[in-house]
């Protein structure tokens, strides 16, 4: 049977054209809301700051989705925090809020039921609440502490009824807090890691050389007394592509496959020549409290596959190379 269904006005555009029109509408509803940030944002981020207990974000339906990443955000970037759905916390999840909790209440139209059925408790409590919706005369803007104003000209949806700009918006502010907070609280790359131990960031802010160096006799090294011979043999047993050269245990050298090759071209005697002679001089090191991502930046700047580790007073206590780098998942 074919399919009578008039289509809209939209179908007349490509999809392109209809996400670029998309696009253009959410991004103008941002910017319009940062010009219009005031003073209540402020007391907002003061509001956050001066919380002993958590932010606790509650919304129904998009505004519920859009309040857990909100929620997720605030706790990755330094402020305990944890979302609430509304329905649930009229069934007991109430039970969760302390005091000293700051609630960020997400409502749209400011009218979702769910919501304002626990105000009464939560006003009980004395829990200060910030509400963010589009209507500054709506029930939830009138009975919190702190309205963030969310409207917006018009959204996405050619109908006007499905949360696009309005939604985008709420996200961008929800962010925009969180950031303003972290900022305030001085809150660090290293803080954010600390926060993601299981993340790529985290293992690149948090991760040292001395948490994957070879040490002990793994370490590739001979004095600087020896031959070329034993330096060959230590190369080849410790399989770095490389050895330290020593002296009391003081890193003064290191020779490298490329130092053999450059070697063997001059017909030199591998059974009586000191390696003293042959080694590189003033060789790139790294220290064992530096972070292992400092070893990557190292070994690409200078084209180098492995590193010695020496301490401050420059005693050889490690070796580490971009596979060691590889597999702590660094790079």
């Amino acid at each position: 049977m074919k399919n009578t269904t008039q289509p809209s006005a939209l179908v007349s555009k490509n999809p392109v054209e209809i996400a670029q029109q998309v696009l253009q509408i959410e991004a103008e509803a941002i910017s319009r809301l940062a010009h219009r940030l005031d003073n209540s944002f402020n007391l907002a981020t003061s509001l956050i700051l001066q919380c002993q207990g958590r932010v606790v974000v509650s919304g129904m339906g998009k505004s519920g989705h859009i309040g857990n990443k909100i929620a997720s955000t605030f706790a990755s970037t330094g402020t305990p925090a944890f979302f609430m759905h509304p329905a649930e916390a009229s069934h007991g999840d109430l039970g969760m809020i302390t005091p000293q909790d700051v609630i960020i209440a997400i409502s749209n139209s400011g009218e979702s039921e769910e919501l304002l059925q626990i105000i009464p408790a939560l006003k009980r409590l004395d829990v200060k609440i910030i509400a963010m919706s589009s209507n500054p005369a709506s029930t939830l803007a009138k009975q919190a502490n702190i309205h963030l104003d969310l409207s917006v000209e018009k959204e996405a949806c050619p109908h006007g009824l499905a949360p696009t700009a309005s939604s985008t918006a709420c996200l961008a502010l929800g962010d925009a807090l969180a950031i303003a907070v972290l900022e305030q609280r001085g809150f660090s790359a290293e803080d954010f890691a600390r926060a993601h131990p299981g993340g790529s960031l985290g293992r690149k802010l948090l991760l040292r050389i001395a948490d994957i160096m070879r040490i002990g006799d793994a370490i590739p090294q001979v004095e600087l007394a020896a031959t070329l011979k034993d330096a060959l043999l230590e190369i080849s047993r410790k399989g770095l592509g490389m050895t330290a050269v020593v002296d009391q245990g003081k890193v003064v050298g290191i020779f490298t496959d490329g130092d053999l090759r450059r070697t063997l071209e001059n017909n030199t005697d591998i059974f009586h020549s000191k390696i003293g002679d042959l080694m590189h001089q003033n060789p790139l090191t790294v220290a064992p409290q530096d972070l292992a991502l400092s070893a990557v930046q190292v070994m690409d700047q200078r084209k180098v596959a492995a590193l010695l580790v020496v301490d401050g007073q420059g005693q050889l206590v490690g070796a580490v190379n971009m596979h060691d780098l590889l597999m702590a998942k660094v790079v």
